[in-house]
């Protein structure tokens, strides 16, 4: 069995039903590059300040690039009952690999302080991501604008006929909701580019760390100025969440014009056939599958905000074991949100 990273005071191990309700590799593997980058900085940091030797650092250092290009890509799923978490995994498979040296890694930080300064750093990646994404469809929307420009077709309130629009102008009306979009974006971007990592458990550390060295080398903007607040915040997660949720809205009215131009009583489009599906009754029909799943899909993202935000509603200061549940609803939002952007 693997090692866990407390249980000085426990003589008794942790029941096995309570592992497999408490363990969550299975989710978290997602931020194991961000973990291992946050472990080299951090032991570089330790070694700047003297806390560690230079020579203990480059160890470490080597033995954390070592598990990473070990386990990149794949399924760390597989261990999900052997570790706790995905710190614990990477602890574990350190200590493997250069021995007691590794258990000076964990100097000076606390799962607090390093899970969410991971999510930081995922989310920073995601956003970037999100954001070309959001681009690569806006870019294709202004493709079809431009090739159909001078197609007429009848504009619509209240689902009546209004006046005549150019189809072109009604493609071009997603192409500004989707920047409101790519806004939403980075304002979230900007509120979470601060380091939490050096507030410890609750309240710091006496060590006398240097954290603006570490924020440099991670990539952070500055520095979160509140332990208690720092451990305990998932403001950039449901900012990031909602964001999500607004870009599916926007996507399930696109889908929604889609849906009714494709149909036989509309009839302004035909749909490719390599985004629509056929019946198996039916030989006739050519449905809009990928859209209806798309304005489906959308229930499901909000569901995502609505969870996060239930579970951090009566959570006091500061870190609670609840907030594990944070990352699921996290990163089920943007997978969906980004394949839909996709498709």
């Amino acid at each position: 069995m693997a090692k866990k990273l407390w249980g000085g005071r426990f003589k008794k191990e942790l029941a096995q039903n309570a592992k497999d309700y408490s363990y969550s590799l299975q989710v978290d593997q997602l931020l194991f590059p961000y973990d291992i980058a946050i472990g080299c900085a951090h032991v570089r940091m330790l070694a700047k300040v003297k806390i560690i030797r230079r020579a203990e650092a480059l160890t470490i250092e080597r033995g954390l690039k070592k598990v990473l290009s070990d386990f990149y890509g794949k399924d760390l799923g597989v261990f999900a009952t052997q570790y706790e978490d995905i710190h614990s995994f990477i602890q574990v498979q350190l200590e493997k690999r250069i021995g007691a040296v590794a258990k000076k890694l964990h100097t000076a930080r606390s799962r607090n302080d390093l899970v969410i300064t991971a999510t930081k750093l995922y989310l920073k990646d995601a956003l970037e991501i999100m954001d070309g994404a959001i681009i690569a469809l806006q870019k294709a929307l202004h493709r079809c604008a431009e090739k159909y420009q001078t197609v007429a077709l009848p504009g619509f309130t209240h689902l009546q006929h209004a006046q005549p629009v150019l189809f072109a102008h009604h493609l071009l009306a997603y192409v500004e909701m989707l920047e409101r979009d790519r806004a939403r974006c980075r304002d979230a971007y900007g509120r979470l580019d601060e380091m939490p990592l050096g507030s410890g458990a609750i309240s710091g550390t006496t060590l006398p760390i240097d954290r603006a060295f570490v924020a440099r080398q991670l990539g952070f903007s500055r520095l979160a100025q509140n332990s208690m607040d720092a451990v305990s915040d998932r403001d950039s997660i449901l900012e990031v969440v909602s964001a999500c949720s607004i870009v599916m809205m926007h996507l399930s009215r696109l889908s929604e014009d889609v849906v009714l131009w494709n149909s036989a009583e509309f009839g302004f489009i035909e749909l490719s056939d390599e985004y629509a599906t056929g019946s198996s009754l039916m030989p006739q029909k050519k449905n809009p599958d990928m859209f209806e799943l798309c304005r489906g899909r959308t229930g499901s993202v909000y569901g995502n905000f609505i969870a996060v935000l239930t579970l951090m509603k009566g959570l006091p200061l500061a870190y609670n074991r609840d907030m594990q549940e944070d990352k699921k609803p996290l990163f089920e939002a943007l997978h969906t949100t980004l394949s839909s952007l996709d498709v």
